[in-house]
């Protein structure tokens, strides 16, 4: 996108306000707050995200996930990132956060970090720093991350439970949302990132074939694209018509279950080059949403009048999304003595366990 002198003035000028705008979400954090004690910590992100980003481009919308999962349930704590032990359950069993992804590259950065700057930054400051640098590989916006998160030394396996689902609808999604402090614009803005990642097929399948428990698909979804979805999404539990097979295979082949769990739909199923929330609310004008909890963007008057203005204009969805995604990562976060700075994210540091 080439960028004119009006453009650079008003991006600017966009970057002065976030600033202030963080510095004002809470004030334990600072700009740069690893610049005496690790000062390479951002460095070391990004570019081991960048080489891991390179061999496997899916670490960006895994990141993106990881943090929405992590800052909704308890706030920015690295929770979610917490094995289970004999006494302490895991937010990562649970089954909403059943499909989240990249904990392993959480382990390749954390290793980086400790071996530069050994027990400094937080688990939580990572994946925050993390997400920003995926958003930008996605294509999407930059924005600045304040730093100085703490991890918390326990797991909120209850909680994850109030995270939202692929299946919600409008005024369901609107209300978890908004106990978390989040608009109902706000709430359209963060659904923007579903405009990256592969989508698997069970989480809208029965959009496809028995909506409601009708045996019709979901009638807001355009009919050719529900047949491209059947294509993909067509396996042993479906016949070809379309409608459920009356008698499905009780007990699938491993080969044919791991097929089916891989099918899926990216978001952005016209190519990276289509932009970094472009097509996303495009697609919900047309009907073409992916996911139920998206399309229902459309059926309110206040959330369908932001998904037509981020549809016609990207510059204000790229400001809004990188505002809301600073807001996002300043929820609840633990600073000073109120958590700890884990040596594994994967297990609590502290003796408190």
């Amino acid at each position: 996108m080439k960028i004119d002198g009006k453009t650079n003035l008003l991006l600017l000028t966009g970057f002065y306000l976030l600033m202030s705008l963080i510095a004002s979400s809470d004030s334990s954090l600072q700009y740069d707050y690893y610049r005496e004690s690790c000062p390479e910590a951002h460095q070391i992100i990004k570019s081991t995200l960048r080489r891991i980003y390179d061999r496997n481009a899916s670490v960006a919308p895994a990141m993106l996930r990881l943090i929405f999962h992590d800052c909704f349930v308890q706030g920015c704590d690295a929770s979610v990132l917490l094995d289970p032990t004999e006494i302490m359950g895991s937010e990562k069993d649970t089954q909403p956060n059943q499909s989240l992804r990249g904990f392993d590259h959480i382990d390749i950065i954390k290793a980086e970090l400790e071996n530069a700057c050994p027990g400094v930054v937080s688990c939580a400051d990572l994946l925050v720093v993390a997400a920003r640098e995926s958003v930008i590989l996605a294509g999407g916006p930059f924005y600045p991350v304040h730093t100085g998160r703490k991890d918390s030394a326990r797991s909120f396996p209850q909680l994850s439970y109030e995270l939202p689902s692929p299946l919600d609808d409008h005024p369901t999604t609107i209300l978890r949302f908004a106990t978390r402090g989040f608009t109902e614009k706000e709430t359209v803005t963060l659904l923007g990132a579903h405009s990256t990642g592969m989508i698997h097929c069970k989480f809208f399948e029965k959009r496809l074939y028995n909506f409601g428990g009708t045996n019709q698909p979901d009638p807001s979804l355009d009919s050719e694209f529900a047949d491209q979805l059947r294509s993909i999404c067509n396996n042993r539990t479906h016949s070809h018509s379309g409608s459920p097979s009356a008698s499905p295979s009780p007990s699938p082949s491993t080969s044919s279950s791991k097929t089916s769990q891989n099918q899926g739909m990216q978001m952005d199923y016209e190519g990276k080059g289509a932009g970094f929330g472009t097509l996303y609310y495009r697609s919900l004008l047309q009907g073409r949403g992916i996911l139920f909890v998206d399309q229902q963007m459309t059926a309110g008057a206040e959330t369908a009048n932001w998904v037509r203005n981020y549809a016609s204009d990207v510059s204000l969805f790229r400001r809004d999304f990188a505002q809301v995604m600073m807001k996002l990562s300043s929820t609840n976060v633990l600073t000073g003595g109120n958590g700890e700075v884990r040596l594994n994210c994967r297990e609590v540091t502290s003796s408190l366990w």
